[in-house]
């Protein structure tokens, strides 16, 4: 198990802990909700049956009321709205607050579905409520706290993972121009003993051949502390052909595939005129040239087409090596991902960073079949 697939592993058994946290909330405000709704209507109809009791004309007018008021006073804070049997209000007996529309507050009762608490024979039929403020925001509370919950959650991971992609670009740039400083020094002596070698052996043409091949490697490794030194500063983007720089590619790379490797780009005189870096640039594509040729095991076909519309040119580099498992699409670019035995799998998270932070361009995965192959896509923008 690689170490994107605990990551993932991790995350799915952080969403879950989360989402049951939630749950359990959610589900014991729901009771809260519940019982408080049940006591209200026990409050009620304790309310109701004071009323009545107090209005019961058969009832001695010396009896003691004392029971009854103290009830209704303790009631006062659950807006009640009492009817008789012709269907007429009582203010005197309603608990709402005084000025309140009691025939617009009734209405809103009775479409809201609400059923009425039911008296018996005398004086009052009818007992309509609304439930109490505390009992609202306690039924909404549940859908409040998911939604902070949410928001909570969603903040903290663009918040982290913004704060984790600052800290990997410090440690690439960091890696990059500390290669590159340590590339510096033995390209230095290298030069130095070549210039000695010819100044010693200027007539063997042979030893000459040598130091000819040795200057373009020299050459080579001085492009490379270059495009090291490049990662973490803005380069110089130049209007240059998209196609000249894929043949500069392909020319380069052709040398050092197998034989059973074929290359089919575009003419390198087709234009296609974009601002890039192109040291950068010609490494994006050297890197998934070398990947590809990794993908096809010694055999197959690289293939590179351009496409040009108003904004943009888009870059298509195909080949028919194993392809990519559909497990990994989504981390193909991140710091680590490689399919083989050897490496650190840093390409295609630089060539990423290359394309998107220094060419304001987008590169992604187009397609990739098991044992047919796969195609990655660039889209630059076109030069105005």
């Amino acid at each position: 198990m690689d170490i994107y697939q605990k990551k993932s592993r991790w995350k799915i058994y952080l969403a879950i802990a989360g989402i049951a946290i939630m749950l359990i909330s959610m589900m014991f405000t729901n009771y809260l909700a519940n019982k408080l709704a049940k006591d209200e209507r026990t409050k009620v109809d304790l309310f109701f049956k004071a009323v009545q009791s107090s209005n019961d004309p058969n009832r001695h007018p010396e009896d003691n009321y004392t029971m009854e008021i103290d009830v209704v006073q303790s009631i006062q804070d659950i807006p009640i709205i009492m009817v008789n049997e012709a269907g007429k209000i009582d203010p005197q007996n309603s608990t709402f607050p005084e000025g309140a529309d009691l025939e617009k507050e009734l209405q809103k009762i009775k479409d809201s579905g609400f059923k009425p608490i039911e008296g018996g024979e005398g004086y009052g039929a009818y007992a309509y409520y609304k439930q109490t403020r505390i009992l609202t925001l306690l039924q909404y509370f549940p859908w409040i706290q998911a939604f902070l919950f949410l928001a909570f959650i969603g903040i903290g991971y663009i918040a982290f993972s913004i704060a984790r992609k600052a800290e990997q670009d410090q440690v690439w740039v960091g890696m990059a121009k500390e290669t590159a400083h340590q590339l510096g020094t033995p390209i230095s002596a290298i030069i130095a003993w070549l210039e000695n070698l010819k100044l010693m052996k200027s007539e063997d043409e042979e030893t000459m051949e040598i130091v000819t091949e040795l200057e373009h490697d020299v050459e080579r490794l001085n492009l490379i502390a270059d495009r090291f030194s490049k990662i973490g500063s803005t380069p110089k983007l130049e209007e240059l052909s998209v196609a000249f720089q894929l043949s500069e590619c392909r020319q380069y790379m052709e040398k050092r595939a197998p034989r059973k490797v074929s290359f089919e780009f575009p003419d390198d005189n087709q234009g296609f005129m974009a601002r890039i870096n192109p040291p950068l640039f010609n490494w994006v594509i050297e890197n998934l040239i070398r990947n590809a040729l990794d993908a096809m095991g010694g055999k197959g076909v690289i293939t590179a087409t351009i496409i040009e519309d108003n904004t943009h040119i888009t870059i298509d580099l195909s080949d028919t090596g194993s392809g990519i498992p559909a497990n990994k699409l989504k981390t193909v670019f991140e710091p680590g991902f490689t399919t083989k035995k050897r490496g650190w799998g840093l390409g295609l998270s630089l060539a990423k960073r290359i394309i998107e932070s220094y060419h304001s361009g987008k590169i992604f995965v187009k397609s990739s079949i098991m044992n047919e192959g796969t195609t990655f896509t660039i889209k630059l923008l076109k030069s105005q």
